[in-house]
């Protein structure tokens, strides 16, 4: 029985800039990888020649996932199609079906939602953002919140979903930017007289608040061997700045500079201590599962 992974995360792109490398390497170790993709990355800003026949900016966006996860090897996808929010005070984070204003005020629909996922993939772990969102997005943030609660929710068999049965994943993290890397992100502005809370396409990441909202360190993955399937999976999303060499709030000469390790945070089982004690986020997981009658399931070694 293989192990299985789920991560939950907003857009088409956060797959690959936040996760490809982590995804390739668990999937070359026989792990099935799911992915919840909630928003249609409809906000994203998007160069008129890269439309390239698309109808709107979310076909392309969902086209770009598709290749991602061709290249990664998703066991599943699936997609809410949640309008994406955009940043704080952009015109879209008012609209009524973008993920933002569906969580501000239909929150337990969200956490329904992924519950539901969870239980039908009964996922091992399960992976989201931080609290802050990694760079603050509300989106990132609606997803962290939607997830947590949904983890929680997921074993209570007195949470009814229709046709799926209580289930009770063993572990939860939270995705980490490697803070060594932004903080060198941060002087090397300064030194050249930008802005390092005014960063990113439209100028709307701040970097000082990523790495004042960065969450310790309980897992250390060398993905050493997987930064080509890491750059490939980057170089689907073209239109958000994927390829040549870039992609994603980190570009790929920084990774190489400082080693593909990946950190994340363990929140539940919740680590006695703030310090790295995994290389491996299924270590201590039990494979082997049993039903209970009451929709549980216990695990046998």
């Amino acid at each position: 029985m293989a192990y299985r992974l789920l991560i939950s995360v907003a857009h088409p792109d956060d797959e690959s800039f936040g996760f490809g490398g982590l995804v390739a390497y668990y999937v070359d170790k026989g792990v099935d990888v799911y992915l919840i993709c909630s928003t249609d990355g409809s906000a994203g800003v998007i160069d008129p020649e890269m439309m390239n026949g698309y109808k709107s900016p979310a076909e392309l966006r969902f086209a770009e996932l598709d290749c991602a996860t061709e290249k990664l090897g998703f066991t599943k996808v699936y997609k809410f199609d949640y309008k994406d929010s955009g940043m704080m005070g952009s015109d879209t984070i008012d609209d009524p079906d973008c993920l933002w204003h569906v969580h501000k005020n239909r929150p337990e629909e969200v956490v329904r939602k992924i519950t539901e996922v969870i239980r039908e993939v009964k996922p091992h772990v399960v992976i989201t953002f931080n609290k802050y969102g990694g760079y603050g997005h509300p989106d990132h943030i609606a997803m962290q919140r939607g997830t947590k609660e949904a983890f929680e929710k997921a074993p209570d068999p007195h949470y009814i979903t229709d046709g799926l049965s209580p289930y009770r994943p063993q572990k939860l993290y939270y995705n980490r930017f490697p803070t060594i890397m932004i903080r060198l992100g941060i002087m090397m502005l300064r030194l050249y007289r930008k802005d390092p809370r005014k960063v990113g396409k439209n100028k709307d990441i701040d970097l000082v608040e990523v790495v004042a909202n960065v969450e310790p360190a309980h897992a250390k993955i060398n993905l050493k061997g997987y930064e080509d399937d890491w750059a490939d999976a980057n170089s689907c999303h073209i239109s958000q700045g994927g390829g040549g060499g870039g992609g994603g709030i980190i570009p790929r000469w920084l990774r190489r500079l400082f080693g593909y390790s990946y950190s994340l945070t363990r929140v539940y089982p919740s680590p006695k201590r703030d310090r790295i004690d995994e290389n491996d986020i299924f270590a201590g997981v039990r494979v082997n599962e049993v039903a209970l009658d009451d929709g549980e399931y216990c695990y046998q070694e």
